[in-house]
């Protein structure tokens, strides 16, 4: 019977070619590598970008403008419709969030924002949540929710 240990057919398993063992060998003298040149030294490879001597495109091309990504301040999103399934009438805090399952892996240790996304009649209240929208924060007033804010930790100069 075959089964997946030893399932194999013919040719499936090639010798590995076994480079500069002399002439015999049909990969001697040279050993795949052709005549000279830089490719064909120990160590013979070019650097990503390079192009020949040429100037690379990254560095003919113009560096302007400003980009946020260095100051830009990620959140782990979630939207109300999505905590109306799992919470009923209850407090809505980092650990409930973790326990139920929405934020998962590196959205654990990021701050948490709540977006008005999807239907919402419940009222929940939000603890240790540090933004919201202005309409979800809207939704949660309206349907007699209540939202404790966060203070901001802020560092102590010496």
């Amino acid at each position: 019977m075959i089964t997946l240990n030893n399932l194999s057919s013919p040719g499936a398993h090639r010798k590995k070619k076994r480079i500069g063992r002399g002439q015999g060998s049909g990969q001697g003298c040279q050993a795949g590598k052709g005549h000279k040149g830089q490719k064909a030294r120990s160590g013979g490879s070019t650097a990503v970008g390079f192009e020949g001597g040429q100037m690379p495109m990254y560095r003919r091309l113009p560096k302007r403008g400003f980009s946020n990504a260095r100051f830009r301040k990620d959140y782990a999103v979630l939207n109300l419709g999505a905590l109306q399934e799992y919470f009923d009438g209850t407090e809505v805090s980092r650990e409930a969030l973790v326990e139920c399952g929405l934020l998962r892996g590196s959205d654990k240790r990021l701050p948490i924002k709540i977006l008005a996304k999807g239907e919402y009649s419940k009222s929940l209240n939000f603890k240790d949540v540090e933004k919201f929208s202005s309409s979800a924060k809207e939704l949660i007033e309206k349907s007699g929710g209540t939202i404790t804010e966060v203070v901001a930790k802020t560092r102590k100069k010496k």
